[in-house]
């Protein structure tokens, strides 16, 4: 982060008097991995134009007490007070006047290169006793308006329309929107108190399609400009999300937990330190942590669902000791109607509508944090103890054609991490953090019951294992270590170096008990690993004054498996190998106006093996160790503009097109009950995507409106699929649409109170669930077009330092019939309440 203090004379036009202002947005990060800023933006802040003399609280004055009141105000970018935080109460109503007289402050905007921007500023309101009443010893001077005294660390002025101002850079969320990078930022605040997870909050996202087989905890399919699954990675401030504690999916992490979530399109940073295919979603949590605080929620849905979070935090300002942690219980059972097909009274299959009754979700999860954050030896040395558990009922096979009532999968996970961060002379900046996971996996299929869409046993089972023929009892036991070191070198304002090394190593050691009670040879017992080293070196460069940034890249993988296969004579094949490639990659960025930025970036991207790809899960996928990396040649193109908001309000919109060219793309072939990865064959995927918002003066109301078209086809000629060279992929939609219109209502029963009316629209066009080439027409699988509607009503509570926030959320209105991959049926429509608590 760039910091500007008082008196840098490159900047002296920037700074004002009388209190602290941060970048847009800018708040202190304990817990983000650093990223090296670009050249230090041209910083305007804002200038207090009109001010409001608090009232002197009676009760103060009678006791002739006088305080300072540290206030942090939120300042838009029409120069309004949206908000006004106590940041130390001091009590003696001193807190509520000064709060009560700031909200009525007006400025003239700030503005980062000529733009105007949204500002904090941290303002000191004191509170001095006239001279007649002051207390014995110093005193103001005579006619001292009561908010003159200020802080050691701020000069006074007499000029009353102008405050003194510490300004510090950009915040992560703007650089990295303004960068050359392929991002999208998702603000994670008014997401937090809808009763949305992650995955839906994802799927609003242009360019993004989120598909679930099921409700709540079930597997959950994300896809970026068409590729999907493992092609696209997930972490959690810099770790992948496999390694962080939060769960198997993105669907499960607490979206309260989150802050802000960034979506990386095709084109991966080399601090992710990652062989990624498609792109990549990075979660970042707590970024804004100063002093104590805590928060909480709790949901009530139907299908008898349950979310619960909790988190707290202190930081000890003096000594930079913090300390924090985090909790998640989930809990649903997933008892929502499905249309399937059941034998009558003569035998024949009929339609019948029936709830799922052997679907339940149970998840929960806790982690503990402590160290040291600001310190002169280290920004960052934090150590994170976390564990988790999942247990979950699997009701059917991937197309609800085989009924299950007594398959259960279990999954947990325990770890720790410890992260170190340090900037040093000459612009190096050092974040590193390493860890230690084990996770333990369990599969049991051993009912000797039969059951039907009813819930009864109408066949009992000689052996025993209702999805294939025999008993199941799994056990997959996997110790993964992992490291992530990114350093960053600025020799000179225009130039940046930047190097990423991250090793991973995972063993595997399993065991199927049921195998070894009728001592049968157990795949899962061979010896099983995993290592690999992903190196990244990138090169930034700005010109015409930070208008042209371009980022250029190389990566190199290493991958090394040690395997072995079972074969059919009851020996173990050595499969041992090295497998060793390549990548490279431009971003580039050209700010043509201050309104309208234009971007174009590529990469040839690797994806490595997963190790669950390799060696199954222990669950419902099967090994395959011969699997070999995928490759990829990944294009975008971007031209954005955000308008300033004037008398027709503010309009923002972007479009931009993309272009994937794959090679051996590993994808999940169902193989009856299980699955199993295989390479099957080339892929080309061309996309256009497009956004549009207005915001009416005053915030009144927004519109906000994506679409994204993809054409995502087959170019291979050889394998299992070459016969369908030239057709559509299955199971990817081609067109899909977003809209929402909200209505935000203030200071209805309080100040800074808000009623927020949110309607949300989703588009989903008719998609072949198999290969449109294969069959007669009349008897193609297709999933037809959805359109889904929901609506929700938030009321939020602000009475410093506590938020409320009370969110009723009508999902699927008109009870649409609505399938995901594989024509699996969602849930219909849906009624959820949730609780938000800040403080």
């Amino acid at each position: 982060m760039t910091s500007l203090c008082l008196g840098d004379p490159a900047h002296a036009g920037a700074m004002q008097t009388g209190g602290a202002a941060q970048g847009p947005e800018a708040t202190p990060s304990a817990s983000a991995a650093p990223v090296a800023a670009p050249a230090a933006p041209v910083i305007e802040a804002p200038k207090l134009l009109q001010k409001t003399e608090a009232s002197y609280p009676a009760e103060a004055l009678a006791a002739r007490l006088e305080a300072n009141v540290r206030l942090q105000l939120k300042v838009d970018a029409e120069g309004k007070v949206t908000e006004a935080e106590v940041m130390e109460p001091v009590g003696h109503g001193f807190d509520e006047a000064a709060r009560t007289a700031a909200l009525q402050f007006r400025f003239e905007p700030g503005k980062r290169d000529g733009v105007a921007k949204r500002f904090r500023i941290v303002y000191t309101y004191a509170f001095r006793l006239p001279v007649d009443a002051a207390p014995p010893g110093p005193v103001a001077e005579a006619g001292t308006p009561p908010d003159a005294a200020l802080p050691p660390e701020v000069v006074s002025s007499t000029d009353e329309n102008t405050i003194d101002v510490t300004v510090v850079g950009e915040s992560a969320a703007e650089r990295h929107r303004q960068s050359a990078e392929a991002v999208q930022v998702i603000e994670m605040e008014q997401i937090g108190y809808e009763t949305a997870d992650l995955g839906k909050a994802l799927a609003r996202t242009e360019g993004v399609d989120v598909r679930r087989a099921g409700g709540l905890g079930s597997n959950t399919r994300v896809s970026l400009a068409g590729l999907s699954d493992d092609q696209v990675r997930f972490f959690v401030d810099g770790i992948p999300l496999e390694f962080a504690g939060y769960g198997p999916g993105l669907a499960n992490v607490p979206v309260n937990l989150v802050q802000q979530m960034e979506v990386y399109q095709g084109v991966v940073p080399i601090r992710f330190s990652a062989d990624v295919l498609g792109g990549a979603v990075q979660l970042i949590t707590d970024q804004d942590v100063h002093g104590s605080g805590v928060a909480a929620s709790y949901e009530l849905g139907s299908f008898d669902t349950h979310r619960i979070t909790a988190s707290g935090h202190h930081l000890q300002e003096s000594t930079g000791l913090l300390v924090r942690a985090h909790g998640f219980y989930d809990n649903a059972r997933n008892d929502y109607l499905v249309d399937v097909q059941v034998p009558n009274d003569a035998g024949k299959l009929a339609p019948a509508r029936l709830p799922r009754f052997h679907d339940g979700y149970q998840a929960g999860g806790a982690s503990l944090e402590v160290g040291f954050v600001d310190r002169p030896w280290a920004q960052r040395l934090l150590v994170r103890a976390f564990i988790n558990a999942t247990d979950r009922d699997i009701q059917h096979n991937p197309s609800m054609t085989q009924v299950f009532g007594d398959v259960t999968g279990t999954d947990g996970s325990a770890g720790t991490t410890l992260r170190y961060a340090q900037t040093f002379g000459q612009g190096l900046t050092v974040d590193t953090v390493g860890g230690y996971t084990f996770r333990r996996s369990r599969f049991l299929d051993v009912s000797k019951c039969r059951y039907d869409w009813y819930g009864r046993c109408f066949v009992t089972l000689e052996t025993g294992g209702e999805m294939d023929a025999g008993a199941v009892e799994r056990y997959v036991n996997q110790h993964a270590v992992f490291a992530r070191f990114n350093a960053s070198w600025q020799p000179g304002a225009p130039h940046t170096l930047r190097l990423a090394v991250a090793p991973t190593f995972v063993v595997r050691t399993g065991e199927d008990r049921q195998l070894q009670l009728l001592q049968q040879a157990d795949p899962l017992s061979a010896d099983r690993d995993v290592g690999s080293l992903v190196t990244g070196l990138e090169y930034q460069y700005e010109a015409l004054e930070g208008r042209l940034q371009n980022v250029a890249f190389a990566k190199d993988y290493l991958q090394s498996t040690g395997a072995q296969k079972l074969l059919a004579s009851n020996e173990f094949l050595d499969l041992t190998r090295t497998t060793h490639e390549l990548g490279v990659g431009d971003n580039f960025r050209l700010r043509l106006t201050p309104t309208l930025t234009a971007k174009a970036s590529y990469e040839w991207a690797t994806r490595l093996p997963r190790p669950d790809e390799l060696f199954g899960d222990g669950l419902l996928i099967e090994d395959n160790l011969e699997l070999v990396p995928e490759t990829s040649h990944n294009f975008n193109l971007g031209l954005g503009v955000s308008l300033l908001p004037g008398r027709h309000g503010s309009f923002r919109a972007n479009v931009g097109g993309f272009a994937r060219l794959s090679d051996q793309l590993i994808t999940l072939i169902p193989q009856g009950s299980f699955s199993r990865y295989q390479n099957v064959y080339a892929a080309r995927s061309l996309g256009v995507v497009g956004a549009a918002g207005w915001t009416s003066p005053g915030q009144l109301l927004s519109l906000d409106g994506n679409a994204t078209w993809q054409d995502v086809r087959n170019v291979s000629g050889e394998g299992n699929f070459g016969s369908f060279k030239g057709q559509r992929i299955p199971n990817q939609p081609s067109l899909m649409a977003n809209g929402s219109a909200q209505v935000k209502l203030s200071d209805l029963l309080r100040s800074q109170d808000e009623l927020l009316i949110t309607l949300r629209s989703r588009y989903v066009h008719e998609f072949f669930l198999a290969w449109e080439g294969a069959g007669a027409a009349a008897t193609k699988l297709t999933i037809d077009t959805q359109l889904t509607h929901s609506v929700a009503l938030t009321y939020v509570m602000r009475d410093t330092p506590t938020k409320l926030s009370w969110t009723l959320d009508l999902q699927n209105l008109t009870n649409a019939r609505t399938f995901d991959f594989y024509g699996v049926q969602r849930p219909g429509r849906s009624l959820a309440a949730k609780f938000t608590l800040e403080r």
